[in-house]
């Protein structure tokens, strides 16, 4: 039991520290442009799937087949990640045509290549619901507060463990002790 709980407690830490480390880089730049988006929508499945992140960085060359971010990032609006299906030149300027994975039609507005944000490089199923819920205040709230709670009962408990120790330990030299006196008054009546 206390070998399962250790295994929980170091798999829970480890798991936090990223969800942290992966929040600190989706708030803030990164270096080379890099970028972590959070997928909202199932329009990619089963290539990506909703709730994942994807690390996005911008490119000089888009080409058919890669999957780009791209649109409006506020508040309100949130950029959409599809594949390039197509893109043709428009009086000097390329246009793309997208499509997600999981659509039947392609994207009714074509997008220039301004648009995009950058080129997916990699996703990571589901965490996006972990940062997600790390954004809000609750979920930060329950973020630091479970695992102070779990420090303070691991450490809470190994503290009442060794007072528990010490206990036993000085009942143990006081019974010793009251032997030895004891002995000590018995060798004298002798």
């Amino acid at each position: 039991m206390d070998k399962a709980f250790k295994i929980l407690y170091t798999t829970f830490y480890i798991t936090i520290i990223i969800v942290i480390a992966f929040l600190l880089i989706a708030l803030f730049p990164i270096k080379g442009n890099y970028q972590i988006k959070i997928v909202q929508s199932g329009s990619m499945e089963p290539s990506i799937k909703t709730g994942s992140i994807v690390v996005i960085k911008p490119s000089l060359n888009y080409t058919v087949g890669d999957v780009v971010t791209f649109g409006k990032d506020t508040k309100k609006d949130i950029p959409t990640t599809h594949r390039i299906v197509s893109s043709r030149a428009q009086s000097g300027v390329i246009m793309f045509t997208t499509k997600g994975d999981a659509n039947e039609d392609s994207d009714t507005n074509e997008i220039r290549q301004n648009d995009i944000h950058g080129k997916v490089l990699f996703n990571i199923p589901f965490l996006g619901y972990i940062i997600d819920l790390a954004r809000k205040p609750l979920g930060f709230a329950v973020l630091i507060i479970l695992p102070a709670i779990i420090v303070i009962y691991d450490e809470g408990m190994k503290i009442f463990s060794e007072v528990k120790k010490m206990r036993a330990l000085r009942q143990a030299q006081g019974k010793q002790k009251e032997e030895v006196v004891e002995n000590i008054q018995n060798e004298k009546e002798v």
